[in-house]
């Protein structure tokens, strides 16, 4: 199974991996300084602060901005309310309870409870998994939203598996394509000249994948 039958799988879909302009406003509005107060308006405020942590432990600052850095939780929650339709919305607030509830069962906190290490080792379970264990919670999820397969039973580890390969794709993309990733991680070219297919590579970006 490729990666975009996955994205369907889990609700992630091939509208989230076009590019609407809805989207890049959201990453512009979202580019300022990280908000200690922030107040989600699609998730719950402990599901939103979950998200935060989430997104800290996957993209972790380091030489890099990391997520809290370029408000990427903020940006997931607005594209969300403003982007999303109907069906990724409810499949993505799904996801979020789920995990809250896998949460629990696994480090024995309630998500208002965890710590840094507590996310780490929650994120771990599941998108560090075997692909064995992975693939079980795909076709998991798969017999959930077949309409025609008998009712299965909710599962909150494929839910959560789910929700967090979602936040990882979405944050991917965000990450990629803020300004300050675009304009001082990557090889940024404001005035992009002619096709030149054979370039020493300390001319071409030192390796690093040209900004769009």
């Amino acid at each position: 199974m490729n990666r975009r039958q996955v994205l369907k799988n889990i609700g992630l879909g091939a509208g989230y991996v076009m590019v609407a302009p809805a989207a890049f406003n959201l990453l512009q509005s979202c580019k300022s300084e990280p908000k200690n107060e922030w107040q989600p308006v699609f998730l719950n405020a402990t599901n939103g602060a979950a998200l935060v942590h989430i997104l800290d432990v996957i993209f972790p600052k380091t030489d890099t901005p990391g997520a809290s850095e370029l408000n990427i939780a903020q940006f997931i929650d607005s594209f969300m309310d403003e982007v999303a339709d109907d069906r990724q919305k409810k499949e993505f607030e799904a996801g979020a309870n789920a995990f809250a509830l896998s949460f629990k069962e696994n480090v024995d906190k309630e998500l208002t409870d965890g710590e840094h290490e507590d996310f780490e080792k929650a994120v771990a379970k599941y998108l560090g998994a075997d692909k064995e264990t992975r693939d079980a919670y795909v076709k998991r999820i798969s017999a959930t939203q077949d309409p025609e397969a008998p009712e299965v039973d909710f599962d909150a580890h494929a839910g959560s598996y789910a929700y967090l390969a979602t936040v990882r794709d979405l944050g991917i993309w965000a990450w990629k394509n803020s300004e300050e990733v675009g304009e001082n991680v990557l090889w940024y070219d404001p005035i992009p000249g002619v096709y030149q297919g054979c370039l020493p590579l300390e001319e071409a970006g030192g390796g690093k994948t040209m900004s769009l």
